[in-house]
């Protein structure tokens, strides 16, 4: 009987080892967040718009006035949100604004800007997408030309890597176009 159980052993332990194996196909990770409800945020700026509730509002540690960030703590993320008044100064904040995103263009794959035009509320921008792994996935301006020009840009505690923040990053980038197409001017800059 032993030798017959070493038999069926050394049988066995032949058949097993067959060199003929099937790759496992990629694990994607699944990521769920969830669905956004928006509130209206009014801070003491002449500014207001709507914003995801699972967003915090915090003062920017640059301690401008008006400049405020939008933390989402679960995705380790922030949206920035500066502020500055129009005082014979429009082309200088629109060359700033516009010059922001070309500071990935080492590390982005793609930017792709998109015109914003509000008549009815007096908002007029460009919002630009960045693809690759760049430092910011996403930025904005906007100005009613006038009095007001507030921009925003979305940013990661993390090391860029575009496919494993781009879940997240698709995220935000929706809550930055609602917090754009909400926005409303409250006053003119003479009254801050």
């Amino acid at each position: 009987m032993n030798k017959l159980s070493g038999f069926i052993l050394s049988v066995f332990v032949l058949v097993s080892c067959n060199d003929d194996y099937q790759p496992k196909p990629k694990g994607y990770l699944s990521l769920t967040y969830p669905n956004p409800i928006y509130e209206p945020v009014d801070v003491d700026c002449a500014y207001r718009f709507e914003k995801n509730k699972i967003s915090i509002v915090q003062p920017s540690k640059s301690n401008q006035p008006c400049w405020i960030n939008l933390e989402y703590p679960d995705l380790k993320g922030t949206l920035f949100l500066t502020y500055r008044p129009v005082k014979d100064n429009l082309r200088r904040l629109l060359i700033d604004a516009q010059r922001m995103p070309l500071e990935h263009t080492t590390k982005a794959d793609q930017i792709e800007g998109s015109s914003y035009i509000n008549e009815v509320q007096k908002v007029y921008g460009t919002v630009y997408e960045i693809k690759g792994d760049a430092a910011s996935q996403a930025q904005f301006y906007v100005t009613d030309s006038v009095n007001h020009f507030l921009t925003g840009a979305i940013y990661f505690k993390t090391a860029p890597n575009y496919d494993s923040i781009l879940p997240a990053a698709d995220y935000l980038k929706r809550d930055m176009k609602h917090l754009v197409e909400s926005l409303q001017w409250k006053r003119n800059i003479t009254e801050n």
